[in-house]
C-alpha cells in the first residue's frame, strides 16, 4: 500500500539544499523539489496515455503543503476523465493572459471618444474628396454630433444614444440632414470597429426608422420656354460677355456646375477632327473620369473664351481675377436676374436635355446616362462593362446643339 502525505512542515523547513538537486516524495505522484539554490518546488509525476510528464504546483512557501495536496487532488481527478492536466493549466494560462488583454483593450477603449476616432477618420477619407465635401462632413459632426457624442468613449455609446442625437435633427424637419449625418456616423463606428475600438455599430440599422428624406427636385425651365431663355441671354445688357458665354456652354454641355467652373484649358481638345473635354475624376461626383464630346457650336464658344482667360488657368475665370474659378453662383444670379428666380437652376439645364434626349428616341439610355454621368446598373455590372459610347455621345452631343440653335429665335445664338 502506497503512502500518501509522507510530508510535514517541519521536514519541508528542515530540508537543506545539497550539491545536486533532490526529491522529498509526498506520495500519489507528488513531490518536493529541492534545488541547490536553496529553492523547492512542488511538482507531480503522472501518465497519460503512455507518456509520463511533470505538472508543477508553485513555490514553497507560498504553495503550502495544504494547497499543494488539493491541487494534486484535483489533478488527479480530471486525469481519471481524461483530460491532462497539464494542458489545462496550459489552456488556463492562455485564458487568463486573453482575459488581461482584453481588459487591456477595454481600459484603452474608455479613453478614446467619438470625437477622437471621428477626426482620425475624417483625416484619413478627405484626400478622396471634394474640399467642399471635406468641411461639410466635418462641421456636420462639429454642429450635430460632437455636442452629444464627442467626449464619450466610443466603445461606451448606446443605439438609444444615437437615435437620441439623431431625432433632435428630426424634430426639426431637417431630414436630409438626419439622413447624411447618420451615415456618417455609421461610418466613424464602422471604422472604429475595423480598428477593434468598439465591439458593434450602434448606428447600424436605425435608419429605418427616420423619415426618408423626399429627392431633390431641381427647378427647371419648361422645355418651350429655353428658346426665350436664350434671347433673354442675347439681349441682357448687363452680364459680361464671359458669362454669358459660360451660360451658353451650360445649356449646350449640361455637365454638372463644379467641372465647368474649375474646368482647365489643359483638359481640353478643340484643335482636332473630334473635340474632346477630358473630366478629371477629382471634379466628377462620381469620381469617374468622364470625357466629353465637343460640338461645332461649344468650339466656337471655347474659342472665344480664350480671349477672357489665360492659357494656363480655368477656362472660366472670375472676371477681376483669372487665376480663380467662376464663383458657383455667378449663373444662378444671371438666371434670377433675367427673370427666372425660383423658376430655374444650372443644374435645371441637365434634366431638360436628359429629357430631351430621351424622349426623342434617337439615342441609346445608356449613352444618354453616360453623357449625365450618371452611375448606371450594380457595382459589379460597372467592373464589367466600361463602354463609353463615345461614337454615339460625339452625334448625339452634335444634334443637340443643332437642336439648341434651332429653338432661338435669332440666327446666331453666340453672336
Amino acid at each position: 500500500m502506497r503512502l500518501t502525505n509522507k510530508l510535514t512542515e517541519l521536514t519541508i523547513k528542515k530540508a537543506k539544499p545539497k550539491e545536486k538537486q533532490y526529491k522529498l516524495a509526498d506520495g500519489e505522484g507528488m513531490y518536493l523539489r529541492v534545488y541547490p539554490n536553496g529553492s523547492k518546488y512542488w511538482q507531480l509525476k503522472y501518465r497519460f496515455e503512455g507518456k509520463h510528464k511533470t505538472l508543477s504546483f508553485g513555490v514553497w512557501p507560498e504553495v503550502g503543503i495544504i494547497e499543494a495536496r488539493e491541487k494534486r487532488f484535483e489533478a488527479r481527478k480530471i486525469i481519471k476523465q481524461g483530460i491532462d492536466p497539464l494542458q489545462e493549466k496550459k489552456q488556463t494560462i492562455i485564458k487568463k493572459h486573453e482575459q488581461e488583454l482584453e481588459e487591456e483593450k477595454g481600459k484603452q477603449r474608455k479613453s478614446i471618444t467619438f470625437k477622437k476616432v471621428a477626426e482620425e477618420w475624417h483625416q484619413k477619407q478627405s484626400p478622396q474628396w471634394t474640399e467642399k465635401h471635406t468641411i461639410d462632413v466635418l462641421n456636420s459632426l462639429k454642429n450635430y454630433v460632437f455636442p452629444d457624442l464627442g467626449e464619450r468613449p466610443i466603445s461606451d455609446i448606446k443605439k438609444k444614444e444615437v437615435i437620441a442625437t439623431l431625432r433632435k435633427l428630426e424634430s426639426e424637419g431637417k431630414h436630409e440632414t438626419c439622413y447624411r449625418v447618420r451615415q456618417r456616423i455609421e461610418a466613424v463606428f464602422e471604422y472604429a470597429e475595423i480598428a477593434e475600438l468598439c465591439i458593434s455599430n450602434p448606428a447600424s440599422g436605425i435608419q429605418k426608422i427616420f423619415t426618408k428624406p423626399q429627392p431633390k427636385e431641381h427647378a427647371s425651365l419648361p422645355f418651350r420656354e429655353l428658346p426665350v431663355f436664350i434671347n433673354k441671354i442675347i439681349d441682357d445688357k448687363v452680364a459680361n460677355r464671359s458669362t454669358k458665354l459660360a451660360m451658353f456652354f451650360m445649356i449646350h454641355v449640361f455637365v454638372r456646375s463644379k467641372p465647368q467652373r474649375v474646368a482647365k484649358w489643359i483638359d481640353f481638345d478643340i484643335d482636332s477632327d473630334e473635340p474632346l473635354w477630358v473630366i478629371p475624376a477629382n471634379d466628377e461626383k462620381t469620381r469617374i473620369k468622364l470625357h466629353v464630346p465637343l460640338s461645332p457650336q461649344v468650339v466656337m464658344i471655347l474659342n472665344e473664351m480664350k480671349g477672357y482667360s489665360d492659357p494656363d488657368s480655368f477656362v472660366f475665370p472670375q472676371v477681376r481675377n483669372r487665376q480663380k474659378p467662376m464663383s458657383e453662383n455667378t449663373l444662378l444670379y444671371f438666371s434670377n436676374r433675367i427673370g427666372y428666380a425660383g423658376r430655374n437652376t444650372i443644374h435645371g439645364f441637365r434634366k431638360v436635355a436628359s429629357t430631351a434626349l430621351h424622349e426623342s428616341g434617337n439615342w441609346s439610355y445608356e449613352a444618354v446616362e453616360k453623357q449625365m454621368s450618371h452611375v448606371v446598373g450594380t457595382k459589379v455590372s460597372r467592373i464589367y462593362n466600361k463602354a463609353e459610347h463615345l461614337d454615339e455621345r460625339r452625334k448625339m452631343m452634335n444634334w443637340w446643339s443643332d437642336y439648341i440653335e434651332s429653338l432661338t429665335l435669332q440666327e446666331d445664338v453666340i453672336s
